[in-house]
């Protein structure tokens, strides 16, 4: 397969995610009357393409292939938003999937940290790689640095969970 083909492919595949084919941080947009509904707006990029941009605030149809091969769209815009996990979030809610939608404002925080330091905190979790002050410290860590708090509540919650089991690093 050319790179060409590649970066199509690619793109293909994240306008299908965004579309809502293959499978949110402030409110709603005030057009809307308050949050989104599954039945009313979804999937977003064919019912509200408006609300769905880059982290740079491109509207999707400006995602397109030539845009990538000319270099005018990047790599990190291409990344789904803290305002679209939201979104989604508000989605999941309105057909009763309360956890969905906590795993995708959980997923909206953690947009916040660079790969290298969520991959560092992934291999934290493992079990018996870390002890229970290095959890609880990722925790602190999450919550004030990152404004993170359902993170920082799933690595607490993940420590007391270690120690029950007797899974955390010995010193």
């Amino acid at each position: 397969m050319s790179q060409q083909e590649l970066i199509a492919a690619i793109v293909r595949e994240v306008l299908a995610e965004m579309s809502g084919e293959k499978r949110p941080f402030t409110p709603s947009a005030p057009s809307l009357n308050g949050k989104l509904h599954y039945q009313r707006d979804y999937p977003l990029a064919k019912k509200h393409p408006e609300l769905v941009k880059t982290s740079t605030g491109k509207s999707l149809d400006k995602i397109t292939l030539d845009a990538v091969l000319a270099e005018r769209v990047k790599a990190e815009e291409i990344r789904i938003t803290p305002q679209t996990l939201e979104y989604q979030a508000q989605i999941a809610e309105s057909i009763n999937r309360p956890q969905l939608a906590r795993n995708m404002r959980r997923a909206a925080e953690l947009t916040r940290l660079s790969d290298e330091r969520m991959l560092q905190i992934y291999n934290a979790l493992r079990p018996n790689r870390s002890t229970k002050e290095e959890l609880l410290a990722i925790a602190d860590e999450l919550e004030r640095q990152y404004d993170a708090k359902i993170c920082a509540e799933f690595v607490r919650e993940a420590a007391r969970v270690y120690e029950a089991r007797g899974v955390l690093r010995k010193e």
